[in-house]
């Protein structure tokens, strides 16, 4: 019993020795620290598979999915890669691997996370995008203007980031980017003024694709796109014009869309003095009531405008749906007025000039 009780003691000093003889080698040393970071992994990536997931399907939204879907790929890799990190600190690693290793993990770390914010950053402005359309409140144009623009700071980050990481000095690449932006921007004065042009378009949203436009030019037509350099309208003759942004933001433009589509179209009118007025009054709102381009309402009415020299002026006033048939809609209300005018025997006065010749008396003077 005696030989049994000091043997055990014995075995457990001996494999305490032997592990402490093994642990004094850097390699296995970080090897067993590598491999705690990757069993720890392993479990993380269980706990967001297994647990946080199914947690965050029992909620309403969706954001929550999304965002563990995101962070489960670059959290796990995270930790494997701290795990190498720690596990170098017990490498006696000789110049330059003692530098390379670290930043190369490092870049890794970063690569991660870069690609995981770049499709985040893809995900939340595509998602967005159906919002912001639905209120009309955005173009596709410069929606994909923006999106282009928040995927390039975020590579450019990156990259100013994982040149920190290897050391690289940034001030002679600020200096040069700071000249080169001078000389772009001397050189694209233009197209930066059209480009900011369409951002004051974009925020002030004067006009929408859709919309019927009179610009301060006379040009009257309807909004095809908005692009990011230039805004093209095309006219009732099917001739599209294509006005530059920087032009557009400061001039002085009519949207007859807004704010609501329905648009009120004036039809002057003179009758000759002896005319029953409350008559020409009825016939001028009954016809507009018949014709079916024009809105019941507000309803139309007639009013009298002034007594000119030769006809009292009228003016009838109705209300169209839609911009583009107010043309059309002009062209049959002048027709019905003179048809039922001829009827109603209601007279449309028009400039007379009487001419008189007198002989010529030959014993005057010519």
């Amino acid at each position: 019993m005696s030989i049994m009780s000091f043997s055990v003691p014995m075995e457990i000093s001996t494999f305490l020795n032997k592990f402490n003889e093994l642990s004094s080698i850097p390699f296995l040393r970080g090897l067993v620290v590598l491999v705690f970071y990757l069993l720890l992994a392993k479990t993380v990536d269980l706990l967001m598979d297994k647990l946080l997931k199914r947690l965050a399907k029992r909620t309403s939204v969706s954001f929550d999915d999304q965002l563990i879907l995101f962070l489960h790929t670059p959290v796990c890799w995270t930790i494997v890669f701290v795990g190498m990190l720690h596990a170098q600190m017990y490498l006696d690693l000789s110049s330059p691997w003692s530098v390379v290793c670290p930043n190369v993990v490092k870049s890794l770390i970063l690569f991660v996370w870069w690609a995981a914010c770049m499709r985040f950053a893809t995900w939340a402005t595509e998602r967005s995008y159906p919002l912001l359309a639905k209120g009309d409140r955005v173009g596709q144009d410069i929606f994909y203007l923006f999106k282009n623009i928040l995927r390039v700071l975020v590579l450019i980050v990156g990259i100013l980031w994982l040149l920190t990481i290897w050391g690289i000095d940034l001030t002679p690449l600020f200096a040069s980017a700071g000249i080169a932006g001078i000389a772009v921007a001397l050189a694209a004065k233009d197209t930066l003024s059209n480009f900011f042009g369409g951002i004051s378009i974009f925020v002030d949203k004067p006009f929408k694709v859709g919309d019927y436009i009179i610009l301060d030019s006379s040009e009257r037509g309807e909004v095809v796109n908005i692009g990011i350099r230039s805004t093209r309208i095309k006219t009732r003759d099917d001739v599209q014009i294509t006005i530059p942004n920087s032009i557009l933001s400061n001039a002085k433009i009519i949207n007859e869309s807004a704010p609501i589509p329905r648009f009120r179209i004036r039809v002057p009118v003179g009758v000759a003095y002896g005319s029953d007025l409350e008559l020409v009054e009825k016939c001028l709102v009954g016809i507009a009531r018949e014709n079916p381009l024009v809105s019941d309402t507000p309803e139309p009415r007639a009013r009298v405008r002034a007594f000119a020299d030769s006809s009292i002026n009228f003016e009838l006033l109705c209300w169209v749906n839609d911009p583009r048939e107010k043309g059309l809609t002009l062209h049959r209300l002048f027709n019905e007025i003179y048809r039922v005018f001829e009827e109603k025997n209601i007279s449309i006065p028009f400039p007379q000039r009487d001419v008189h010749i007198y002989p010529q008396d030959n014993g005057l003077p010519s």
